[in-house]
């Protein structure tokens, strides 16, 4: 259970197409995230998919039933938001079995589930406390409770972890990477964070004003981006795009490297340049590269015991079986 299919799906706001026509299969079991920047659509098509939007035409199949004209509570999912919509009045066992009460279950199936959810969510010494008792991190677990005992086909998670400091963002990701390992269940997961996409997904969806520019596992997105967009936006730090007499070299309008993907010298290189700001993260250093004579700024991904001050000459030589290239439409050059 858990096979959602999205056929020629789009969305109007009045006379705005936020999603053009569109198509998508998320497998059963599969944890997929959609991710893109800022107003890519991400967040519609998950509202879309949980029916808190109305499709403006192609539909929806859950299971292989067409759930298009299904109203959010007959279709068989749960979504957790980044808001927890917990009632602060409430235990946290209450808060957990109310979706259980609105159902009608007897309070013994209530606690058996409850306690169930509890014990994998490590909750079980705070069913007595109120949320407002609890950390951050803990409410989120809470609200993800709440959506288990319910038994969805699947999960869906809008942006989730967004209200989390950098620590409990960190710990919420594999707790939830856990979660899905334990279920088996499909998640489809709304994320602005692509390092959250790359961790968590199998398959990652890269959305962008409203199309789907490229769909695959992380490692395929990184190894083989379809084009500029994705390139640049998948991968920390970004990748280097380049254009110009340099891309021209190699038969491209643009080419690529991963910041990774660069030697740093202090004697010889293909590209001269100067170091700017050096950020030492400890088993890294990041080095913003000037006056290559290239586009922009180049950054490098180093060891975190390179000596490179800031001024200090440098040499730069790309990886040139990792090197990208892409076209005048931007797209991938095999």
């Amino acid at each position: 259970m858990g096979h959602i299919s999205l056929n020629q799906i789009t969305k109007r706001f009045g006379e705005v197409e936020v999603i053009p026509p569109l198509d998508l299969e998320i497998n059963e079991g599969e944890f997929v995230v959609f991710v893109g920047p800022s107003g890519c659509g991400k967040s519609t098509l998950l509202r879309l998919i949980a029916g808190l939007e109305d499709v403006t035409s192609g539909d929806i199949r859950i299971d292989g039933r067409n759930a298009t004209e299904v109203p959010p509570a007959k279709r068989g999912l749960a979504m957790v938001f980044q808001s927890y919509a917990l009632y602060p009045h409430m235990t946290v066992r209450k808060n957990i079995a109310f979706p259980l009460r609105m159902a009608g279950l007897d309070k013994a199936a209530q606690d058996a589930k409850v306690n169930a959810a509890a014990k994998v969510l490590n909750l079980t010494d705070y069913l007595d406390r109120r949320p407002g008792q609890l950390s951050g991190g803990q409410r989120q677990r809470v609200a993800i409770g709440r959506a288990i005992v319910r038994e969805p086909a699947a999960f869906l998670f809008d942006e989730p972890l967004s209200n989390l400091d950098a620590a409990l963002r960190v710990n919420m990701r594999l707790e939830i990477s856990e979660l899905h390992n334990t279920l088996k269940t499909t998640m489809v997961y709304v994320t602005h964070d692509q390092v959250e996409a790359m961790t968590m997904a199998d398959k990652i969806v890269v959305l962008h004003a409203g199309r789907i520019e490229q769909v695959g596992s992380p490692l395929e997105l990184y190894k083989a981006p379809k084009n500029v967009f994705v390139a640049g936006f998948i991968g920390s730090p970004k990748m280097n795009l380049i254009s110009g007499p340099e891309a021209a070299k190699h038969d491209a309008t643009t080419i690529g490297i991963r910041p990774e993907h660069l030697l740093v010298s202090h004697t010889e290189g293909l590209w001269k340049g100067r170091v700017g700001v050096s950020e030492h993260l400890g088993s890294d250093t990041f080095l913003h590269v000037h006056d290559t004579g290239l586009d922009d700024v180049i950054t490098v991904r180093a060891g975190g015991e390179i000596s490179a001050r800031h001024g200090d000459t440098i040499y730069l030589s790309p990886d040139m079986e990792k090197l990208h290239r892409f076209d005048a439409q931007g797209l991938r050059i095999a």
